[in-house]
């Protein structure tokens, strides 16, 4: 999984001056959501949306694209002509984790897009009905492995980081459980808090509502410390279950153009988000979506991350043997 001391590395070109993109934008600029409304990445669009246009006059026009795990998204972005006018605000699973499961995509993610910069993460919940009889983490891994195969996991989508973290606790934790994958995390909580699954891991920005509405139940948070947006519930090192003690995952958003992109928009992107991430007010604007903003830096950190996590992903899908 991808840790947080790696995210937070910061290169030397953040703190260099970019040129700036003379003339541009000289229209709307579109940014492609491969997802619908209310994920991580379309709550992180919709405050970039205001705050470019209050503090730059920038107009950009949020393009939700949801459909086969990103990729729609993703083509719409690498097909566009690359003017800086189409970019892609994305999480983690379209461009490293779908690809890494899913055979012969119409691009290729090193290839076709140009990374601009890491905005923000969220962590992971493990999330189950509030009348389930577990209330810890050592006691839903008891109650899982004393009932094989009688409790199923929901996923918000196959090829997502949800289906392959899913797929990791599972193995990790000696739990085998069915996956049943929905288009999305919201009709997945849906069922969820009714009983008719049993199990998910999601993001919090999505399942937080839920959690706080006591909806669904949270047993852990996939991190080594605690989430000061969730002080109550335990960490994988508190859990109690040893075999997972240090699992922990977290899905990243970032910007991204098409491939060809001049090197003046890409650095006037890393340039403005590096303004808003230093910003106390836009760092707020992001906590209260449940999104921690990244420390600035330059275009390669997503790139890293971007190879990093990619190869983490194929190497599971390897060692599982999953298909889609």
């Amino acid at each position: 999984m991808i840790q947080r001391r790696h995210l937070l590395a910061t290169p030397a070109l953040a703190l260099a001056a970019p040129a700036f993109a003379q003339g541009y934008p000289t229209r709307p600029v579109r940014i492609i959501v491969p997802f619908p409304p209310g994920n991580m990445s379309d709550l992180i669009a919709r405050v970039l949306t205001e705050e470019m246009q209050t503090r730059h006059n920038v107009q950009i026009v949020v393009d939700n694209r949801a459909g086969a795990t990103g990729a729609i998204g993703v083509q719409a972005v690498t097909s566009a002509p690359p003017d800086g006018h189409t970019l892609l605000l994305t999480s983690n699973s379209p461009v490293a984790v779908n690809p890494a499961v899913t055979p012969n995509l119409p691009f290729d993610v090193l290839r076709d897009l140009v990374p601009m910069s890491l905005i923000g993460w969220t962590g992971f919940l493990i999330v189950v009905p509030p009348d389930l009889p577990a209330n810890n983490l050592a006691e839903l891994v008891a109650l899982m492995r004393a009932n094989p195969g009688r409790y199923i996991a929901a996923n918000p989508g196959m090829g997502t980081a949800g289906h392959l973290t899913t797929e990791m606790f599972s193995r990790l934790a000696r739990v085998p459980m069915e996956q049943v994958p929905y288009r999305g995390s919201a009709q997945a909580l849906l069922d969820l808090s009714a009983g008719r699954v049993h199990f998910m891991i999601d993001a919090m920005t999505s399942a937080m509502p839920q959690v706080t509405g006591g909806r669904v139940k949270a047993l852990a948070v996939l991190a080594q410390a605690r989430s000061p947006i969730l002080p109550n519930v335990p960490s994988m090192r508190e859990s109690g279950v040893p075999e997972v003690v240090d699992f922990q995952s977290l899905a990243w958003a970032g910007l991204l153009g098409p491939a060809g992109t001049p090197p003046a928009i890409t650095l006037y992107w890393n340039r403005v988000l590096n303004e808003l991430l230093a910003d106390p007010a836009f760092v707020r604007r992001l906590a209260q979506q449940n999104v921690e903003a990244a420390p600035p830096g330059g275009p390669e950190r997503l790139a890293d991350i971007l190879r990093t996590d990619l190869a983490r992903w194929q190497q599971l899908v390897r060692d599982a043997n999953i298909r889609i």
